[in-house]
């Protein structure tokens, strides 16, 4: 499954994908709002967004990234801020596929590491991000994963 940088032409998939991850957090917004906000973030390239499509080229989960720096570790370090996975996708690896390359591009970027933040109730997430090498802060859920 490909998985690419989103760019302006996929943002009617992408703002329907990300209905889908503000409605699994029980957050209404019209569509249209959604869609704004992501064409935002494309053109500002204030955020990074990684599609994955099936294979028959569906947009099918996304991961967006924010930049920030570590003050204690002096370091740039990236925001996991969403991950999102269809609900007919789900369960074929695509929200591992879209962490493992969330990784790969913090690592090209000489980040320090990749923070992330879960609800208590997302069991199934926590799961995988412990699973791929995430630390659970106990106090907050916060995750963060070393990088050499």
């Amino acid at each position: 499954m490909p998985i690419q940088a989103a760019t302006a032409a996929d943002l009617d998939e992408l703002a329907a994908l990300f209905a889908g991850y503000l409605t699994f957090y029980q957050v209404d917004k019209p569509l249209a709002t959604v869609r704004d906000f992501l064409a935002a973030r494309l053109r500002r390239s204030d955020s990074t967004l990684l599609l994955a499509r099936d294979d028959q080229g569906v947009a099918c989960g996304f991961v967006q990234l924010y930049p920030f720096y570590s003050s204690l570790a002096l370091e740039p370090a990236w925001l996991l801020s969403d991950l999102y996975v269809s609900e007919a996708a789900r369960r074929q690896g695509i929200g591992e596929a879209l962490m493992n390359a969330a990784r790969a591009h913090a690592e090209v970027s000489g980040a320090c590491g990749l923070q992330l933040e879960t609800a208590k109730s997302n069991l199934p997430g926590q799961a995988l991000y412990e699973r791929l090498g995430y630390v659970r802060d106990e106090v907050f859920y916060t995750y963060w994963l070393g990088l050499p």
